[in-house]
């Protein structure tokens, strides 16, 4: 009796691996994303290839949630070689531009200028809201193309996709202020959201 209720007993979430497999699949994402954030920081450091690398991290991320192919660096290089292009370039010098207008802004609001209290977080949502805009548009299932005009409609369509984006980009600059040390890996997290949020609206939006 008591075997054959050990037998019906269905194991516990954790416990369902595959034959071999030392850790459950949680802990593969969670490698996966670690991996995938190293070498999407790496391959941001010359700053234009910034748009490139995440369309790679996020293309790369799909595959292996899809189960299309493995997440490893070799196939995230390849990747990130087809998304080099002219117009990924172009948009890289795009970051920069914002940051020195916002440290520009940021001078002139520590300059108690009439109206400070207001420009602050005037400024914060702006910077959050290219922040959504820009990741979305990495993470477009759309390969070698970056596409300003269809991420912001896509943000603008979908609010609560945007939200939960604002919210992973929000705790993403807090753990990067608390622990600095956790920087390099942060894209990983980063990438792995907004292809989340572009899968769930995909499927949202896709006529029944």
């Amino acid at each position: 009796m008591d075997h054959a209720s050990a037998r019906l007993t269905p194991l516990p979430p954790a416990d369902r691996r595959e034959p071999g497999e030392l850790f459950g699949n949680g802990f593969t994402l969670f490698a996966d994303m670690l991996l995938v954030g190293l070498v999407t920081a790496l391959s941001c450091l010359p700053v234009v290839t910034a748009p490139a690398a995440f369309a790679a991290a996020s293309a790369t991320l799909r595959d292996g949630a899809s189960g299309t192919a493995p997440v490893t660096a070799a196939g995230y290089l390849r990747r990130l070689r087809a998304r080099l292009t002219g117009g990924s370039l172009a948009a890289g010098l795009l970051p920069p531009l914002l940051v020195v207008v916002v440290l520009l802004d940021a001078a002139l609001v520590r300059g108690a200028l009439p109206g400070a209290a207001l420009v602050a977080p005037a400024l914060a949502l702006t910077v959050l809201a290219a922040a959504i805009v820009a990741l979305r548009a990495t993470a477009l299932d759309a390969p070698h193309q970056l596409s300003g005009r269809v991420s912001l409609a896509r943000s603008l369509g979908d609010p609560r996709g945007s939200a939960l984006l604002a919210a992973a980009v929000v705790l993403a600059a807090l753990l990067a202020w608390a622990v600095p040390l956790l920087v390099p890996l942060l894209p990983g997290p980063l990438a792995f959201a907004a292809t989340a949020v572009e899968i769930r609206s995909a499927g949202v939006t896709k006529p029944a």
